[in-house]
């Protein structure tokens, strides 16, 4: 019998003997240049750890777990052997024997260059808004999620890393009460077959919204929220930084000569009706700290990420116009134009619907917001009645879509180009910001 076919029958029947035991991933999550995560999870409770290298050599390994039902039978693994500006492959072992997987296995390392060339081009994708339709829960009609096809053209475009900018799952009636409620929506929207490509070829991060938080248009007041972020970090494998003084899932990270400051808009918010008392969105030692990290911050371009839309200015559903939340935007606002901090780019999602607003002012620098959705869920079809009147021209896209984001050129003549593609990599709108 010809080797080929000896080796094709062993595939298969490996395949078949663990098929059972991996539920989701592997997933790399965060990347520093000495260390990179990955996320797995299984089917019931096993020993998992990963060996990665580079050219077809996988000779180091990381920390192995055991996973078990109390974190939702998922790992965070780390990679500690690692140099900065490498692109890695790796391979998943269960209970101590190689897990076969015919996918792209593979993450990679942001860039030492500081004091050495100029810094180098990078790209990562990102996008909000994934619904994944599970019938026996959903409401009765039209199914709410759809195209999953996206995924695939997500992990065509080779990215660094990919942004999850909220609503990352939606959380149904019977998910928010309970542990176990949060965790099977997310082990659910996680197994998603289309998604596992995109999964295990590139790094993630993420933050929230309110429907992987809790309830639609949660706020502080949701009972939940505690065990919310505990799910959430069980799913997630951010950076560790513990943000003094911040509740949620405040964060932060570089790649290149770029910083991303993935900010909370739920934990401590305001209730949308409620008349008296503060407004706010980020709470108080939030919004300090985000006014002092744009201050302090060297980078070529400073991304904030949070979920909701920051510039646009119509006032309507949850932006930051609205709901008595404008005079905390306008703080803000007054604050980056008042330091003279230049390129500032808010990147969210929510609104189904994607659009590039801009605000200019004579001798103060332009504040930009992009806004990228959805992934999977529905559309917004009123977005164009809605009057934003920092909304560029023909940058509105109703259809379901994420952005491909790129940094190039010399050190002191960066430019960002921004394209926002559909399910098929068609560009639906493009721009620069130098």
């Amino acid at each position: 019998m010809p080797k080929y076919i000896i080796s094709t029958i062993f595939f298969l029947v490996a395949c078949k003997f663990s098929f059972g035991q991996l539920q989701s991933g592997p997933m790399p999550g965060y990347s520093e240049m000495r260390e990179t995560a990955i996320w797995v999870q299984t089917k019931g409770s096993h020993e998992v750890f990963i060996k990665y290298g580079s050219n077809g050599h996988f000779k180091n390994q990381t920390n192995t777990v055991l996973t078990g039902k109390e974190k939702a039978f998922c790992a965070t693994l780390i990679a500690d052997k690692v140099e900065p500006g490498k692109t890695y492959s790796y391979q998943l072992f269960i209970d101590g024997k190689h897990f076969p997987i015919n996918r792209k296995l593979q993450f990679k390392t942001p860039p030492l260059w500081q004091f050495r060339t100029d810094p180098p081009n990078m790209k990562f994708i990102a996008g909000s808004c994934t619904y994944i339709n599970d019938k026996k829960y959903d409401r009765k009609g039209r199914s709410y999620g759809g195209g999953y096809e996206i995924f695939e053209t997500m992990a065509q475009q080779k990215a660094d890393f990919m942004l999850w900018l909220g609503d990352n799952t939606y959380y149904r009636e019977l998910d928010w009460n309970t542990f176990t409620g949060m965790a099977y929506r997310n082990s659910h929207t996680r197994s998603n077959p289309d998604m596992q490509n995109l999964l295990s070829s590139t790094n993630h991060l993420a933050i929230w919204d309110d429907h992987d938080y809790g309830p639609n248009d949660s706020d502080r007041s949701f009972w939940n929220k505690k065990m919310a972020k505990e799910v959430f970090d069980l799913f997630w494998a951010n950076p560790k930084h513990k943000i003094e003084g911040c509740n949620g899932i405040t964060n932060y990270f570089t790649w290149g000569d770029i910083d991303f400051f993935m900010l909370d808009n739920r934990y401590d918010r305001s209730p949308n009706q409620r008349k008296s008392g503060e407004r706010t969105i980020l709470g108080k030692i939030q919004k300090e700290w985000l006014k002092d990290v744009l201050a302090s911050s060297k980078a070529s371009f400073k991304i904030v990420i949070m979920g909701g839309q920051f510039l646009n200015d119509a006032a309507k559903y949850e932006m930051y116009s609205n709901y008595g939340f404008h005079e905390e935007r306008q703080e803000i606002i007054d604050f980056i134009q008042n330091e003279n901090i230049r390129n500032v780019v808010f990147l969210n999602g929510d609104r189904h619907h994607s659009e590039f607003s801009v605000l200019k002012k004579e001798n103060f620098p332009t504040i930009y917001d992009l806004t990228v959705s959805p992934l999977t869920s529905g559309t917004h079809a009123g977005a164009p009645r809605e009057k934003n009147t920092l909304r560029v021209p023909k940058s509105l896209i109703s259809n379901r879509n994420f952005a491909l984001i790129e940094v190039s050129g010399k050190r002191k003549h960066r430019k960002m180009s921004i394209k926002i593609m559909d399910q098929k990599g068609k560009i639906n709108f493009k721009a620069n910001i130098n």
